[in-house]
């Protein structure tokens, strides 16, 4: 079994309860034998029951340094509170908030895994999670984990992205500023 194989069998909601940085991570570290198949509390029972059976190991209980298992919830941000600060567009994984800086921002609740990363860089608290089934068309289930992945990657890409060209502008600038020191 490939840690490829084994993310896979993950519900890709990103939410690094099991203590990694997402869901590839958590494969790796079980392939490796550097974490228990019980860590992923939005899998819950189904995912450890697979995992235990393609990999030929015991079914363990979830662990509850984890979390619980539970129905699927999705952020919903309260529109009368939000102040557009933006702080909960990066934490995303799976880029379901739609928003801008000083601008109303929604959840996609089509998108939404649940995963509970923006609830803390809110700094007015006005988002929370909610059943999905209590809410007018949102979808009872999560969102298909193939297509968890391939937003997750591109939400990393994109971030990665950004990061190289806030570096290089800031190169360029520091440039510029000693080239314009240097010949003064």
């Amino acid at each position: 079994m490939t840690p490829i194989d084994i993310d896979a069998l993950l519900p890709q909601t990103q939410c690094t309860r099991c203590g990694y940085a997402g869901c590839r991570p958590y494969a790796e570290a079980i392939v490796s034998g550097a974490a228990q198949i019980n860590r992923c509390p939005p899998g819950g029972v189904a995912t450890i029951e697979r995992l235990a059976q393609r990999l030929g190991r015991e079914a363990l209980p979830l662990d509850p340094a984890c979390g619980t298992e539970g129905p699927h919830r999705i952020a919903v941000i309260d529109e009368s509170r939000c102040i557009g600060c933006a702080k909960c567009l990066p934490p995303c994984p799976v880029d379901a908030i739609l928003g801008a800086p000083r601008h109303l921002h929604t959840v996609i609740a089509e998108l939404c895994t649940g995963c509970e990363l923006c609830l803390a860089p809110c700094p007015v608290d006005c988002i929370a999670l909610v059943l999905a089934s209590e809410r007018a068309h949102a979808p009872t289930s999560a969102p298909a984990s193939d297509a968890n992945r391939i937003r997750f990657e591109a939400h990393r890409e994109r971030l990665a992205r950004r990061s190289r060209e806030q570096e290089a502008w800031q190169h360029a600038r520091k440039q510029a500023a000693h080239g314009a020191g240097g010949s003064a």
